[in-house]
């Protein structure tokens, strides 16, 4: 790998794994207030089962645990969070990561919603856009939420890593 190739590597590290916990951290604060947020070990029982080639569950709660879930399950959420900065950097430009800006950063978080809209969500039996749950409207909501905070995370980790430089 050469030094080009390595640097954009940690920067998008580092810039997904702030943006990542900024997210958590909202979520930990909406969580005080009682509004729940996805239990990761989740999201690691699905790739669990992808090894036995399950994609799909209609209810992802009662799928089998699988060993490691909560471990693989946080991993992967922090390893998303970079694929995400690094698709940020990649559009964006050097230029962006000198003198990052909100708006980018903002418009890649709210649309990383579509991950879990189109793919999780309808993987763990809750439907297209949660449209199988009690209450949709307010999982999407959360949803948005969520990758608002992921946005304006990526957003002050770009800022921190360019004062850093």
């Amino acid at each position: 790998m050469d030094q080009t190739s390595t640097l954009f590597l940690l920067q998008s590290l580092f810039i997904g794994i702030g943006a990542t916990l900024v997210m958590d951290a909202w979520a930990w604060l909406l969580r005080r207030f009682g509004v729940p947020s996805l239990d990761y070990a989740l999201v690691g029982r699905w790739l669990g089962h992808f090894r036995h080639g399950r994609f799909r569950h209609p209810a992802i709660g009662k799928a089998a645990p699988m060993p490691g879930e909560q471990a693989l399950g946080w991993t992967a959420h922090y390893a998303i969070g970079a694929l995400f900065a690094a698709l940020l950097l990649a559009l964006a430009g050097p230029e962006w990561l000198r003198a990052p800006t909100l708006p980018p950063a903002l418009l890649l978080g709210l649309a990383s919603v579509a991950a879990p809209f189109l793919l999780l969500q309808p993987a763990f039996g809750a439907g297209v856009a949660a449209r199988k749950t009690p209450q949709p409207v307010r999982a999407r909501l959360r949803s948005l939420s969520a990758h608002a905070s992921f946005g304006v995370g990526l957003y002050l980790s770009a800022l921190a890593l360019a004062q850093l430089q």
